[in-house]
């Protein structure tokens, strides 16, 4: 156990969570009487870097059960989320710390693994998936790095622990992550023995779940170094299993465009770049990633959408936005914008795709003069017919340019509706 010099050691030692809060508390009760606990995994690479964890996770000696009565002692309710592999969950203030007791992995079939409990931490940072994961950190804040994963941060290096085909024989998902990681906390190439052995993985991907490669990949298309990762996965036919087709260098255009014009990167937006060109491909995509309704129809609606700028090679015009905005409403217009900008020749900071994005977020969504009851009115019997009309009298209003003069609506109704008379004798 050693403390890190310099000011990692400064922020460690005055970190927060350690002396006050649930964390201080948890860590004050399962400590002491031949028991040992530490903070592991994530939150230790996030704090030794400076940044705010998520959440916590503590590794004790302390058996389940007797883990179970000390923190019941301290005041945390405790829920036996994983008891069969040694872990609880402490609650207290609204804050969840999963505490499992150390373990090692005695049988694994690349999904599910069969374990034993024991005392040794650095067995258990042999365990997980790479050194920048297998860090530790004691109540005093001092790190525990046996297996290197301080140096690997510094280099911007992920690395996994051990021979790489192992890690990933244990776990599939370790395929996605060690790009995930790589897009994250990298910042160079590639480390090659990993990414030698997650293209002989490659085709084990279908072993997981659609839920768990689905929140793999939005985290992965929002993380600082994406489109260079991306492209690497393009290019090692990583992406081809996962998506069948994939387009890396209009979702590296997507990013620069994000980064020039100041946008929150958007996972969804990024998938989109990613693998969407057409509704049909939308579609495919929300049934291989299990994406909810909402998710599916955004990405439905801006290929639709999309269908309508496809080889534009400057910026639309007004009218164009005006119809995308009446279509497809405010966000369907911007994210189709946003993918025809990344799949034109047009440079990230291009003036006229900038002034189209000011126009669609200023300019208010065009709203029909006619509505169904009007249509009902004219005499119209209530039924499909009244939905057939009004939407041919919206597409030809659109199409002309959303005019607002009476004689010119009423004229445009009345075709609508001869047009659907004639149609359905």
């Amino acid at each position: 156990m050693s403390a890190l010099p310099g000011l990692l050691d400064d922020r460690l030692k005055d970190c927060t969570p350690l002396r006050r809060g649930p964390l201080a508390r948890a860590l004050a009760a399962l400590n002491g009487g031949n028991a040992e606990t530490r903070v592991v995994g994530g939150a230790v690479r996030d704090l030794a870097l400076g940044l705010e964890p998520g959440d916590f996770d503590l590794a004790t000696t302390a058996a389940p059960d007797e883990a179970t009565r000390r923190a019941k002692a301290a005041g945390f309710k405790v829920i036996p989320t994983g008891i069969a592999h040694g872990t609880v969950s402490l609650v207290m203030d609204g804050q969840t710390i999963e505490v499992t007791t150390l373990r090692e992995d005695v049988e694994t079939d690349g999904r599910h693994a069969k374990v034993a409990f024991g005392r040794d931490f650095t067995a258990d940072a042999r365990r997980r998936d790479f050194t920048i994961n297998a860090l530790s950190l004691d109540a005093d804040g001092r790190i525990a790095d046996p297996l290197g994963g301080l140096d690997d941060l510094a280099a911007r290096r992920v690395r996994f622990i051990g021979e790489a085909d192992a890690r990933i024989r244990e776990d599939y998902l370790r395929i996605l992550r060690f790009f995930r990681f790589s897009a994250r906390f990298g910042g160079g190439a590639l480390d090659p023995e990993g990414l030698s052995a997650t293209v002989r993985h490659r085709c084990d991907l279908a072993r997981l779940s659609r839920e768990r490669v689905r929140a793999e990949v939005l985290k992965l298309v929002v993380a600082p170094h994406a489109g260079e990762v991306v492209r690497a996965m393009g290019e090692r036919g990583i992406l081809g299993e996962l998506f069948g087709f994939a387009a890396p260098a209009r979702l590296e255009r997507a990013v620069a465009i994000e980064a020039i014009g100041g946008l929150e990167p958007d996972a969804l937006l990024r998938l989109a770049a990613l693998a969407v060109v057409v509704a049909e491909d939308a579609e495919r995509l929300a049934g291989r990633l299990r994406l909810s309704n909402a998710e599916g129809e955004r990405l439905v609606r801006a290929a639709s959408a999309l269908a309508r700028l496809h080889g534009a090679a400057v910026a639309p015009d007004e009218g164009t936005l005006r119809r995308l905005l009446f279509g497809f409403g405010r966000d369907g217009a911007s994210d189709a914008l946003l993918l025809a900008e990344a799949e034109s020749a047009a440079t990230p900071d291009d003036a006229g795709f900038a002034r189209a994005r000011r126009f669609l977020a200023e300019t208010p969504r065009p709203k029909s003069p006619v509505s169904g009851k009007d249509i009902v009115a004219c005499g119209v019997p209530a039924g499909p017919r009244v939905g057939e009309i009004l939407r041919a009298f919206e597409l030809s209003w659109a199409e002309r340019g959303f005019p607002s003069d009476a004689g010119t609506v009423d004229r445009l109704l009345a075709a609508a509706a001869g047009a659907r008379s004639e149609a359905s004798g």
